[in-house]
């Protein structure tokens, strides 16, 4: 596998495509991260994972043009300085949007994990007899001696 010839700018139409090409893959990963926190924040999980589905390549093509501009950076500052300035002004919007998915994510995430937690000791619980004496936990009917029986979760929420 060959790598691609790295870009090099030498004229402002290169310099303007190339902030064009950023800028239009960030606005294509924002909104795709705010379809994916709206349905996570509306709790369709499934229609925020499917929502996410094109990230991972808007990222990369992000990524890409944020290393071809920093490998032409003195070329951008004399052929396009305005394009500089319009994507540092984009980039703080994007990462103030990136900062809100990051949270919504992890908001979903702990609540998730809360509710399979508080399930496991409902499950624990139910599986040790009230009685007198001593507490006991219940015999396992897969003969694992003290420990729980298996805790099924679904995956297709």
């Amino acid at each position: 596998m060959s790598e691609a010839k790295p870009l090099r700018l030498t004229d402002r139409a290169g310099a303007e495509a190339l902030v064009a090409g950023i800028l239009a893959n960030m606005n294509a990963l924002k909104a795709v991260l705010d379809e994916e926190a709206e349905h996570i924040r509306a709790g369709r999980l499934k229609a925020g994972v499917v929502a996410a589905e094109p990230k991972t390549e808007l990222a990369a093509a992000y990524m890409q043009g944020l290393e071809a501009a920093k490998a032409n950076a003195v070329a951008m500052a004399r052929l396009y300085p305005q394009g500089v300035e319009s994507l540092r002004d984009a980039h703080r919007s994007f990462t103030r949007a990136v900062e809100a998915n990051q949270a919504v994510l992890a908001t979903a995430r702990t609540v998730c994990e809360g509710l399979i937690r508080s399930l496991a000791d409902d499950l624990a619980k139910a599986r040790t007899p009230a009685s007198y004496g001593a507490a006991r936990s219940a015999p396992s009917p897969y003969g694992r001696g003290n420990r729980s029986g298996p805790l099924v979760v679904s995956r297709s929420l």
